[in-house]
């Protein structure tokens, strides 16, 4: 059910680009992720952290579109993001030597840290191809392209590597069942 809130406010982005333009566009989107927030609050009496980061991420970025009338705003929200979600998870195995994916799933799944700082680094890595790839396509392809590589090339990319980290996860439960 969260995701699809969450994905809800995307497609409502992509059809007012269609129909109208980027500035009715993102006044959707900032409408529909306003929305979609008190809904996941009345629902689940809470809101993640991550998801009021992106939440935020979309109200400053959108303004800013909107208020210099320049889309380039709203198409680095996504460079930014995807930017700051790799610093986190490097520094989170770097600096303090336990990668945040561990922390954040460790109570149910107890792997050996170096497979934690496999995967973590892994989404380090995507975050970074998905910043860099987000940014080629903001400034080498049409305004069009770049809407629909964020509202659905993206999540699906997204989803396609969750399901590929699930099954490495899967994988390395199964080893060490198995040693145990």
């Amino acid at each position: 059910m969260k995701q699809l809130l969450d994905f809800i406010p995307l497609v409502i982005f992509f059809i007012l680009f269609k129909v109208y333009d980027i500035y009715i566009g993102v006044t959707g989107l900032m409408i529909a992720s306003t929305v979609a927030l008190i809904i996941t609050w009345i629902i689940y009496k809470k809101i993640e952290k991550v998801a009021l980061f992106a939440y935020l991420m979309i109200i400053i970025f959108g303004a800013l579109t909107l208020y210099f009338r320049n889309p380039d705003f709203i198409k680095w929200k996504v460079t930014i993001i995807y930017f700051i979600f790799a610093i986190i998870l490097l520094a989170s195995q770097l600096i303090f030597k336990k990668p945040l994916l561990q922390k954040l799933l460790g109570k149910e799944l107890n792997l050996p840290t170096q497979i934690w700082n496999k995967l973590n680094f892994s989404w380090v890595i995507f975050f970074i191809v998905c910043a860099l790839a987000n940014l080629y396509i903001t400034y080498s392809m049409s305004q069009e392209f770049w809407v629909t590589f964020k509202t659905f090339i993206l999540p699906g990319i997204t989803l396609v590597f969750t399901i590929l980290s699930g099954i490495y996860i899967y994988k390395q439960i199964d080893k060490n069942s198995s040693q145990a």
